[in-house]
């Protein structure tokens, strides 16, 4: 468990981190979220006690990482897969690492192996490409068989079925009741993967939430209609509070009715109906509305 409790950090007169509470469980997939320069980095670093918080505190299983016997058994995390020594072997980098708290050639392999590194096991990590580097990131992380893990963009640079592959890593994981954080700011593969998100924007807490409540909280009434008969459905359904927009051909997306009023209205008119579905917001869409004031360095728009 991860638990933060007033989690600030200043940084001169910019204050990266403000006041950020939030408790990551054991059992779930938790994702966090937050735009550019929302302060995620500068918490993960406080978090694995890279950096000290200018006020308040933060622990992994009860304590702060420092005060850890054996911190790999307890937490592992993957902050930046290319900080390996180039010249060794991707066996050697482990080997380096298990050495330090005691941990036996054999997990070493065992590592290797899950994260499908055998084949290129004992040749230079600065040759391996991005995808290579980030499994053996991971490989470092999981290698004290730890209760808590701390991923930064862990598919960066994974191919598709890398990609899959870490997915259902991290929820085996998190099913064996570890607690399992992961930054990511790839959305749709965070929507598959997370089941809890934490969301920050300019070092503030905005949202502590499961992924269903976060999307539906950003969904508007919004149903989706197909009919043969659309354009007279359309004439019967618009209204002072109500958005019809026509989409191809035969299909309209209502806004301000439920797919019940729609179907009655159908229904007493005798306009037959091929789909009538809720529209839900992803994941990408609730996030961009939740943040849009959040974000720190947007883009202007291209002059015309």
């Amino acid at each position: 468990m991860i638990e933060a409790q007033a989690l600030t950090k200043r940084y001169g007169e910019k204050t990266a981190v403000d006041d950020l509470t939030f408790t990551v469980r054991p059992g779930v997939v938790t994702g966090f979220l937050g735009p550019n320069g929302a302060g995620k980095s500068t918490t993960i670093r406080m978090i694995m006690g890279l950096d000290a918080p200018t006020s308040g505190r933060v622990t992994v299983n009860g304590k702060h990482y420092a005060e850890h016997a054996a911190p790999l058994r307890e937490v592992g995390a993957l902050l930046e897969a290319r900080a390996v020594h180039t010249g060794r072997s991707a066996y050697h980098h482990l080997l380096a690492l298990a050495l330090t708290h005691g941990i036996g050639k054999r997990r070493v392999q065992e590592v290797i192996d899950l994260v499908g590194l055998r084949g290129v096991a004992h040749k230079r990590a600065g040759g391996f490409s991005l995808g290579m580097g980030q499994r053996l990131g991971i490989a470092a992380a999981l290698l004290g068989d730890p209760a808590t893990l701390v991923l930064d963009e862990p598919v960066n640079g994974l191919d598709p079925q890398g990609i899959r592959w870490i997915r259902t890593l991290l929820r085996g994981l998190a099913a064996e009741g570890r607690t399992v954080f992961v930054s990511s700011h790839l959305m749709s593969e965070m929507a598959l993967t997370a089941e809890h998100l934490i969301v920050v924007g300019r070092g503030r807490l905005i949202a502590d939430t499961s992924m269903r409540e976060f999307t539906e909280s950003a969904s508007r009434n919004t149903v989706r209609v197909r009919s043969p008969r659309a354009a007279a459905l359309r004439d019967l359904l618009a209204g002072p509070d109500v958005t019809v927009t026509s989409m191809a051909d035969g299909v309209l997306e209502v806004a301000g009715l439920s797919s019940t009023e729609i179907g009655m209205i159908a229904c007493r008119r005798q306009l037959p109906l091929e789909e009538l579905t809720p529209v839900k917001a992803s994941l990408e869409q609730a996030f961009m509305e939740l943040t849009e004031e959040e974000v720190e360095f947007q883009g202007g728009r291209r002059a015309s």
